[in-house]
């Protein structure tokens, strides 16, 4: 696991760093300074690794079904979330067939 961590953080380090030289990033950076603006940028990657000899081994059988839905109570935070979202999370609307 050590070694998909490094791998993880290489190309993190790599991605940020072509994007930091990058001119076209430098050019937005000059003007937002020429403007009284620090810029801060932040991007976010997903990096998904999987063994390919795991991966080869379960080739041809089929895949693990998910796991059935279970009943959880939804909090405070869940529902202020939700309609942060304009997700009505108290009913459910009519008309909707299940």
């Amino acid at each position: 696991m050590d070694e998909v961590n490094r791998f993880a953080r290489e190309l993190a380090d790599a991605i940020a760093a072509a994007v930091a030289d990058h001119p076209k990033v430098e050019a937005c950076r000059e003007r937002a300074r020429a403007a009284g603006y620090d810029m801060k940028v932040s991007l976010e990657a997903v990096v998904g690794f999987i063994n390919r000899e795991a991966a080869a081994a379960s080739a041809g059988k089929p895949a693990p079904r998910a796991a059935a839905p279970q009943n959880l109570e939804m909090t405070a935070n869940d529902r202020r979330f939700l309609r942060s979202l304009r997700i009505a999370a108290d009913k459910t609307p009519e008309g909707v067939d299940n």
